[in-house]
């Protein structure tokens, strides 16, 4: 198995590593909710050795983070665009490699900004959708959750009328990069009818994988997974 040289790379105060020899192209590769920017190592060894570069970062909460912003999308999307911006002041080409919601975080930071090609696994599209479901699973009106703010649910999460007004006032609209997308059969996060809706309007590629939920962790779903990104990258 290849193993890609490996660097901390300046981002300010976020820590970050990048994969790989110098080279005019780059993957941006962020994870999803519990993850950190090491899972980016198995990918690096399928792109790197083509002569791509790889650069991950810890998500705010997640990692090697300090508690300095929230794993939320006003903190995580200004934070990938600047992450943008400072990629393409270094590289010519720039592709992304994204997990859960770490694809919807990118998805609100990179519209407009097209990228040479994009890798979606698991991604949450649709997050007002998700959060009403959250919500009449849980038996919580709007109303309810507008007085009291936040209101936890079942699995340690949190219901969020701050979230839920992110999510309405930012839908995805723009999306021009091409873009292969990985969807779990059994995902729970992110319903077939949403993710064919979205391959339908951006005109993406989708791959369902049989028998699989919204995280894919498996041997047998991580060989998937790797076949599914050794297929899906544009040489």
């Amino acid at each position: 198995m290849n193993h890609p040289p490996i660097a901390a790379f300046p981002f300010g105060a976020v820590p970050a590593i990048l994969y790989g020899a110098d080279s005019p192209h780059v993957w941006l590769y962020l994870h999803g909710k519990l993850g950190r920017k090491e899972e980016a190592e198995s990918f690096a060894q399928l792109v790197c050795p083509s002569g791509s570069q790889v650069l991950s970062i810890d998500l705010p909460e997640h990692g090697e983070r300090c508690s300095d912003k929230s794993f939320a999308p006003w903190d995580a999307v200004p934070e990938l665009e600047n992450l943008l911006t400072l990629a393409q002041s270094r590289w010519d080409h720039i592709s992304l490699r994204a997990t859960s919601l770490g694809a919807w975080f990118s998805l609100l930071a990179f519209a407009g900004r097209p990228l040479e090609q994009a890798l979606l696994v698991s991604p949450v599209l649709d997050m007002e959708r998700l959060i009403r479901g959250m919500m009449a699973g849980a038996c919580v009106s709007e109303e309810e959750l507008r007085a009291r703010g936040e209101i936890p649910v079942e699995f340690g999460e949190t219901l969020s009328w701050r979230y839920l007004q992110y999510a309405q006032t930012h839908p995805l609209v723009v999306w021009d990069t091409p873009t292969a997308i990985l969807y779990p059969e059994h995902d729970a996060l992110t319903s077939r009818e949403t993710v064919e809706a979205f391959v339908r309007r951006f005109r993406c590629r989708l791959t369902v994988l049989e028998n699989a939920q919204h995280w894919l962790h498996t041997p047998e779903e991580l060989s998937a997974l790797h076949r599914w990104e050794s297929s899906s990258v544009l040489v």
